[in-house]
């Protein structure tokens, strides 16, 4: 019998409680949507191999997952959220935020490079049904659905070792960073300094400063060497 364990507040079923020989028995739809058309591919050939789900639309943005969701019913949809948003956003977390809101609407699982624990909690915080780590095995992506699909959620074992790090007092956090931040963080990673920043938008160092600490209060990030390694994370470094 499946039991189900606790990791940073969210109770979840890990994949050490899949059979890996388990089938899903009855034909799935899936959307799998990423800015990375090798992984899309990759994604869409595992899920389909067996037969048992049909990978009915893919999208290499936000928008173009709105409009498969528009265009095509599903039951589950795997999205990256480091897709630009559909308002300009540095990713597609709000626009899933809104999705996972939806009292009719397929699960989701988020599919990531990002590691940040606090980040990948805010994603469960904000109804988010399964996290796989890139890194993980291509096998995560049915034990997401083997686990999801009857009401649980899943982690996958570097998403889950990522999670557990976020001590219990300090709250989860999946911000979503606006247009101008955004381009704040870009050319921050570019090696630029604030007042060249300043400089290129016409505005003070202490208003690009303050842009800075608003992204990364958002994504709860504390410290210089936290943001660079967010920033590593989303290939800006």
């Amino acid at each position: 019998m499946e039991t189900a364990r606790s990791i940073g507040g969210f109770d979840f079923l890990g994949h050490e409680h899949i059979n890996n020989k388990m089938t899903i028995k009855a034909s799935l739809k899936a959307i799998v949507a990423d800015d990375h058309p090798a992984v899309v591919k990759g994604i869409r050939t595992f899920l389909e191999r067996d037969g048992e789900i049909e990978v009915v639309a893919t999208a290499e943005n936000t928008l173009q997952l709105a409009e498969a969701l528009d265009s095509c019913s599903c039951d589950y949809v795997f999205a990256d959220i480091g897709m630009n948003g559909l308002d300009g956003e540095s990713s597609s977390i709000a626009f899933l935020r809104r999705l996972s809101w939806q009292e009719r609407r397929p699960k989701v699982i988020v599919v990531t490079m990002i590691s940040h624990s606090r980040m990948l909690a805010g994603l469960l915080q904000l109804g988010i049904d399964g996290i796989i780590d890139k890194r993980d095995p291509l096998q995560c992506l049915n034990e997401a659905i083997a686990i999801t699909r009857n009401g649980g959620r899943f982690l996958s074992p570097s998403a889950a070792e990522s999670v557990s790090r976020l001590p219990n007092s300090v709250p989860a956090r999946a911000g979503v960073l606006s247009r101008r931040e955004w381009e704040v963080f870009r050319l921050y990673a570019s090696g630029l300094l604030i007042h060249d920043i300043a400089k290129r938008f016409g505005r003070s160092s202490k208003t690009i400063a303050t842009q800075r600490r608003s992204g990364m209060r958002k994504l709860g990030l504390e410290t210089e060497t936290e943001l660079i390694e967010y920033l590593r994370q989303v290939g800006l470094v």
